[in-house]
């Protein structure tokens, strides 16, 4: 990434309003109390959050690596990181400890990419200043067309699948990520306004814009489940 992680934690206190975690993450709490335990804490809170971490990785995970490595081999080297960077993370928790495991956790991903691929230029729908790859357009279609996992369905909806994925590359590059963030990651409002750089009113208008997008997407072609219900 080419921010430093001590400028994306100062970033992220700003917007909720601290100059530090002054409102304690219960998280960085429990870390912080677990003491000689702390690996044993953060191994039961690496759980609870693996299923969107591993969500992020599926959705931005560069289409031309996905057959080569997969999503949960991310997770594992960023787990490696976490374990060794805890004890930092704990004495100076000036982020919250979901968004410190999904920076790690994008770290890792970036690094992987650059493995496989090499360096690709920045994706220029991405607003974020943190990095973070964009989610795959492939990625997204399939999350909102469903499961479609026989040949036959896959064929007899091809065309709405295009469909889908050119109304989505078309759509303003805000719209895009406060939709990914909140209604596929599932990030909460303020969890998404800091990876915007946004305040939390400004991240909670944008995301109603996007579904409301999306839907119509999702009309226009008759594909995919509501997209209202998430």
């Amino acid at each position: 990434m080419h921010h430093s992680g001590q400028a994306g934690w100062s970033r992220i206190a700003m917007l909720v309003g601290m100059s530090e975690l002054e409102t304690p993450d219960p998280e960085a709490t429990a870390l912080a109390a677990a003491g000689d335990d702390v690996e044993e804490t953060l191994g039961e809170l690496w759980k609870q959050h693996r299923r969107r971490l591993l969500k992020m990785v599926h959705l931005r995970m560069d289409p031309r690596v996905k057959g080569r490595v997969g999503a949960s081999d991310v997770l594992q080297d960023a787990y490696v990181e976490v374990n060794r960077r805890v004890r930092d993370y704990v004495a100076n928790p000036r982020m919250p400890f979901f968004l410190w495991l999904r920076f790690i956790t994008a770290q890792q991903l970036i690094a992987l990419q650059r493995r496989h691929i090499g360096a690709k230029k920045r994706d220029v729908r991405r607003q974020v200043d943190a990095g973070i790859p964009g989610a795959s357009t492939p990625a997204l279609v399939d999350q909102l067309m469903g499961g479609l996992t026989t040949p036959t369905q896959r064929i007899a909806r091809e065309e709405q699948r295009l469909q889908v994925a050119a109304a989505l590359d078309q759509m303003d590059a805000d719209d895009r990520e406060i939709l990914v963030l909140r209604h596929f990651e599932e990030l909460s409002n303020i969890e998404a306004a800091a990876e915007l750089d946004i305040k939390p009113p400004a991240a909670s208008k944008r995301y109603v814009r996007a579904l409301a997008r999306m839907q119509a997407i999702l009309e226009a072609v008759g594909a995919g489940p509501d997209a209202s219900t998430a």
